[in-house]
């Protein structure tokens, strides 16, 4: 199993064939697990490459998300012994009080895994308290808030005030998405960010963070 076709996998969506390659990467080829993961990210550039060109679409896209989440799975214990995985940058993602939506979400943090990051998603209709006290348990420098309903995104006012009540808003990146928002209304609810879907998400946050 050579590194191109480990990006192959991705490339193509095959979410039913990535674990078992991965599996044989690690176990019989002996494989680097950074060098895997970075044949991994290769298809997802890859992939978004072909979305930004209107090649792939958001079903494509979402496929090509699962399939790097299940060749993730098998990769992770891997990389936690790994020295390179000490350096990743912690990332709070959920999608903000009162809205069950989450594909955009999703994709987000499937994408900022593939790009190293230590994300922890807190799911959907998450209270601004919890994600205060994930960003203090995690020490994470990025917050990544999805909001789909114009009848929630004042909830990333809440989550930004409330980050400021707790001391912790100066040290992190607040990145906003979904359909009601535009850069001008995530800054007026103090966001440091808006991005229109999860490809732009992880292109700005990589910006804010400089990796």
């Amino acid at each position: 199993m050579d590194f191109e076709e480990l990006t192959e996998l991705i490339v193509e969506l095959e979410v039913d064939d990535i674990a078992d390659a991965v599996k044989v990467a690690l176990d019989e080829d002996k494989k680097d697990p950074i060098e895997i993961l970075t044949a991994l990210t290769k298809g997802m550039d890859e992939v978004s490459r072909r979305y930004e060109k209107f090649e792939y679409f958001l079903g494509e896209l979402v496929l090509a998300g699962d399939t790097m989440k299940a060749g993730l799975e098998v990769l992770k214990p891997a990389l936690a012994v790994s020295d390179a995985a000490k350096e990743k940058i912690k990332a709070v993602i959920a999608t903000v009080k009162g809205d069950q939506h989450d594909l955009g979400k999703n994709i987000l943090g499937t994408m900022l895994l593939s790009a190293n990051f230590e994300v922890y998603d807190l799911g959907r209709d998450v209270d601004a308290d919890i994600i205060v006290e994930k960003v203090r348990e995690t020490g994470a420098s990025v917050v990544g808030l999805s909001s789909l309903l114009s009848m929630t995104v004042d909830q990333i006012g809440v989550v930004h005030e409330a980050l400021k009540e707790a001391g912790l808003r100066d040290g992190v990146k607040l990145i906003v998405g979904g359909a009601p928002l535009n850069l001008e209304l995530a800054k007026k609810f103090g966001a440091d960010g808006y991005a229109d879907d999860a490809i732009y998400g992880v292109d700005l946050i990589k910006k804010l963070t400089k990796t």
